[in-house]
């Protein structure tokens, strides 16, 4: 096992703030586990002691609170949701092979994974507050000290009111059936389904009600989309949020060679926000012509859904591209390059795969 417990197969980009993703080959299970669930920080992980613990819910509310978990646990009802988070930069490495993008980790295709998260409704405790006629967004704030922020400063971000009320939202202390894990947010954080995984603030300890979004630098400069010809900077671009539709090939690998036939290919796809995934597609002729995939297990609304294909390849080389449709009837854009940005963010780009198929000894 690595650092923090993690599988050996995860692929390390940083050890201090410990940054590291999923294998492929976790990914293809449909809930994925802990042990291989990818992580992003932005600062060491913080020693919280359990008992000494508080949850401050303050700002714009009729009535401050100060909630142990203990408390948590007894005075609202226990939640379930199972959701997939995906990191904002997943997929770069794509995009810093048309162009490098300086400061940024190349992050592949595992900044993303799904688990069942456990805990109490955000939108319950925030009743118990009674926010005020006037507040529009909910603000998070985590222990972690974050160097790189200018200046420095504690993680943070926010989410709309109408967002942060509604069922599915979390404040969880359970990941996959165990209690989570220090460098998963232990002793609680947010879960924030359809939304960027930046949302999703781990070792939270304050809750401010608000009536603009979080000021902070990791959602007023770091975590926003900026023009391919623009220039990073505080209040640039579009703050990230919803969750693009995205997909990928989970098997065969890139450069892989199978047996020519019948070949099975497997994948997941991901619509964030209230979109789901209707449809995916798979084509083996660059886009000329399409075959469309059975979806597999559906874990609920704001969890991705993995998909199959078997083709009948010939021997020889073979370049896969997929696409995912969502509920909207919107689909992926047909090339990285076009979605090139200087911070390498939303990466939804079709995937695309060589493998070589040959023949059987």
């Amino acid at each position: 096992m690595g650092r923090f417990g993690k599988r050996d197969d995860l692929v390390v980009h940083q050890q201090e703030p410990f940054n590291a993703e999923t294998g492929l080959e976790s990914l293809t299970d449909p809930v994925t586990q802990t042990d291989a669930f990818y992580v992003r920080g932005h600062g060491a992980v913080p020693e919280i002691d359990p008992e000494a613990w508080r949850l401050r819910v303050h700002g714009m509310v009729e009535r401050e609170l100060s909630l142990s978990l203990e408390t948590l646990r007894e005075a609202f009802r226990e939640r379930t949701v199972t959701a997939t988070l995906q990191c904002a930069g997943n997929r770069r490495a794509g995009l810093v092979a048309i162009r490098d993008i300086p400061g940024e980790a190349p992050w592949g295709p595992g900044a993303t994974g799904t688990a069942t998260w456990t805990g109490v409704a955000l939108g319950d405790v925030l009743a118990l507050a009674a926010p005020l006629d006037d507040a529009t967004d909910v603000g998070f704030e985590g222990a972690d000290q974050c160097p790189e922020a200018k200046p420095l400063q504690l993680f943070g971000g926010s989410i709309p009111l109408d967002k942060a009320r509604r069922s599915e939202v979390l404040l969880a202390w359970a990941m996959n059936g165990e209690p989570l894990e220090p460098v998963h947010g232990a002793p609680l954080r947010v879960v924030v389904p359809g939304y960027i995984g930046a949302r999703s603030v781990k070792w939270l300890e304050r809750v401010e009600l608000r009536r603009e979004p979080w000021p902070g630098y990791y959602q007023h400069v770091v975590y926003r989309l900026v023009p391919a010809d623009g220039t990073p900077g505080p209040g640039v671009g579009m703050p990230l949020g919803l969750v693009a539709l995205n997909s990928d090939v989970l098997s065969p690998r890139d450069g892989e060679a199978v047996d020519a036939g019948l070949v099975g290919v497997h994948g997941y796809a991901f619509a964030g926000g209230d979109r789901y995934v209707a449809r995916v597609d798979v084509s083996v002729d660059g886009g000329a012509t399409w075959t469309q995939a059975e979806l597999l297990q559906d874990l609920g609304r704001w969890a991705w859904r993995q998909w199959r294909i078997t083709l009948d390849l010939a021997p020889g080389e073979h370049e896969l591209l997929v696409r995912a449709w969502d509920s909207s009837a919107a689909t992926q854009p047909e090339d990285e390059a076009t979605v090139w940005n200087p911070k390498g963010y939303v990466n939804n780009a079709r995937p695309r795969i060589r493998i070589r198929a040959i023949n059987p000894r």
